[in-house]
């Protein structure tokens, strides 16, 4: 039941102390600040690393070629390791029942450029096939991706990023026009647009593989691979089934890690995730341990303001006050100071999150690995317990005390 008279008192508690409570306050304050701003900049920096792997398969495995570091079967160090069609068509046999995609990619060296009548750009141009933008995560929002038409006949069409599109066509749409490279020209079929690399994959052009291959002096040649298992197969069994593969092929040792380079998405991932988490444990630890120090400074003025009206608790008990009335002024006081400040310290740093977050997203920032920082319904809710519970036990030990308090030796105190 709401007892007006004791919240009169604790106000009036309060305003005869107002530094002494201000600066306890603070500490509380500052305790939930920096926990919920420390757990928002961590979940900025998580979905960071989500938007690097967004839409890109995330157990994709990306082969591409290196040099040997250990000699093999009388064979030298330092041999340099060359893909070809055959090593596409070698693991496509061995993981037929394990793989679900394998697409090749290869580059024209430098950054060429693509003119469109009296406009132009410098881009990299690569060539590939359509699995490989289900296996990178590029989304067309107009025209078509490369097909397997595209592949067998060699056909000279060309699927561009947005960014790309934006500096040769301005408003136009691009599709269906001819550009440039080399004195070559590609009839653009299809527009794509990603969030990866912040953006900047969009500055890149596709041809069909086998057309760069033909056009570009590639005959034969692979340079990247990359690949993801069925669902359920890890897709480090895969990595090994592939390495295994290529090492029989190019007589290399499955344990020399430089022959060949390879990066495992569902690994990489993994570790990240490994990392956020210690990150979060160790945010709550220093969080919390920085709201204990606030509880701990409410507690030990609670135990002052016991002391300070020993007198007048004794009188009250003399009166006929009962344990449990003086327990829950002294409660309800702690509880008031603690979960107030804690409050204003939940808001503020949620108003600042925010405020960050509207930032990057008006301003268009591209920050590696960090976007969006926030914090989630569950977090709140936590803090909001945690603040009434920490001003619960910061009263307790004073209330107890005070409880405990005899009358006639409170009547005889200072």
């Amino acid at each position: 039941m709401f007892d007006l008279d004791k919240w009169q008192e604790i106000f009036g508690t309060i305003r005869q102390n107002k530094l002494r409570t201000f600066l306890t306050a603070f500490g509380v304050f500052w305790g939930i600040f920096m926990l919920i701003l420390l757990l928002g900049a961590g979940r900025g920096m998580q979905n960071g690393v989500g938007q690097e792997f967004a839409g890109e398969a995330m157990n994709s495995i990306w082969i591409w070629e290196g040099k040997t570091n250990m000699p093999y079967q009388g064979l030298k160090a330092g041999r340099e390791i060359h893909f070809a069609n055959q090593d596409l068509a070698l693991i496509t046999n061995d993981l037929g029942d394990k793989m679900n995609m394998l697409a090749p990619r290869n580059r024209v060296w430098g950054e060429y450029t693509i003119n469109y009548k009296t406009k132009n750009g410098s881009y990299q141009v690569l060539g590939s096939v359509g699995e490989f933008f289900k296996l990178n995560g590029e989304k067309f929002i107009k025209g078509r991706m490369l097909n397997q038409n595209d592949a067998d006949e060699k056909r000279k069409v060309m699927v561009i990023g947005e960014k790309v599109r934006k500096t040769l066509f301005g408003d136009g749409e691009g599709i269906g026009e001819y550009v440039k490279v080399k004195g070559v020209f590609f009839k653009v079929v299809g527009i794509f647009t990603t969030n990866q690399n912040n953006g900047r994959n969009e500055e890149r052009a596709y041809i069909p593989f086998s057309t760069l291959q033909m056009v570009f002096n590639q005959p034969n040649k692979v340079q990247v691979m990359v690949l993801n298992g069925i669902d359920g197969i890890p897709a480090i069994e895969i990595e090994n089934s592939v390495r295994k593969v290529l090492a029989n092929n190019h007589k290399f040792d499955t344990e020399d890690r430089q022959a060949i380079g390879i990066n495992n998405n569902e690994e990489n991932y993994k570790r990240f995730m490994g990392l956020f988490n210690g990150i979060a444990m160790f945010v709550w630890v220093v969080g919390i341990g920085t709201l204990i120090a606030g509880v701990v400074g409410v507690s030990n003025i609670m135990l002052i303001i016991v002391k300070e009206r020993t007198k007048e608790i004794g009188v009250r008990k003399a009166l006929g006050a009962t344990p449990w009335s003086i327990v829950s002024l002294i409660l309800q006081e702690s509880i008031f100071i603690t979960a107030f400040s804690g409050y204003l310290g939940l808001l503020a740093s949620i108003g600042l999150l925010d405020s960050l977050r509207y930032l990057i997203e008006v301003t268009g920032a591209e920050l590696p690995y960090f976007t969006r920082p926030e914090v989630d319904t569950y977090v709140a809710i936590s803090a909001t317990l945690i603040l009434v519970l920490a001003g619960a036990l910061a009263g307790l030990i004073p209330a107890l005390k005070a409880a405990n308090i005899k009358p006639i030796e409170a009547l005889r105190a200072d």
